[in-house]
């Protein structure tokens, strides 16, 4: 047992490292670093294969955001990536959408589904009844050009919710 740790020990450079110890350069180089480790996962034409990697993703990307961002991943029929974008941003407590927008982005891009994301830089990732009205605006918009929306994460710092998986969607 002794041998196999001190094995991974020699393998992974940061297995003995403590955040405490970093400067605040170090978090930023190492924040960036594991921005770039999560978008290697959602480079376009990988699959999608689970809500945990996306949800892992959008909490990296967006939870220290000071003001809202709403975006999406586009994903063709076979949940490949096509493209992940910030589209819209907004104050500190919330941003408007535009359903048009959206489906003309989707439609550009020739997508067959997608996951929304947005932030809540309140903290609380929580569902607001907005969140909730324009999910379904959006999903109905998307259903008349048969589009799928498989999710929409609302992430905060350090928590994030999957709408889909509180049957929201």
């Amino acid at each position: 047992m002794s041998n196999n740790v001190d094995t991974r020990k020699r393998s992974n450079r940061f297995a003995d490292l403590a955040i405490s110890s970093l400067n605040e350069e170090e978090r930023c180089t190492l924040i960036d670093l594991a921005l770039k480790a999560l978008a290697a996962r959602h480079y376009r034409g990988r699959v999608i294969r689970s809500p945990a990697d996306t949800q892992a993703y959008l909490q990296l990307r967006l939870a220290d955001k000071k003001t809202e961002r709403f975006g999406y991943v586009l994903l063709d029929n076979r949940h490949r990536v096509l493209e992940v974008k910030e589209l819209f941003q907004g104050t500190i407590d919330g941003t408007s959408v535009y359903p048009r927008v959206v489906v003309q982005r989707v439609l550009e891009a020739n997508a067959a589904a997608v996951i929304f994301f947005h932030n809540h830089p309140s903290g609380v990732a929580e569902p607001s009844q907005a969140d909730e009205r324009i999910t379904r605006r959006l999903k109905s918009a998307l259903e008349l050009v048969d589009v799928r929306v498989l999710d929409h994460f609302i992430v905060a710092h350090g928590d994030s919710v999957s709408m889909a998986a509180r049957g929201l969607i």
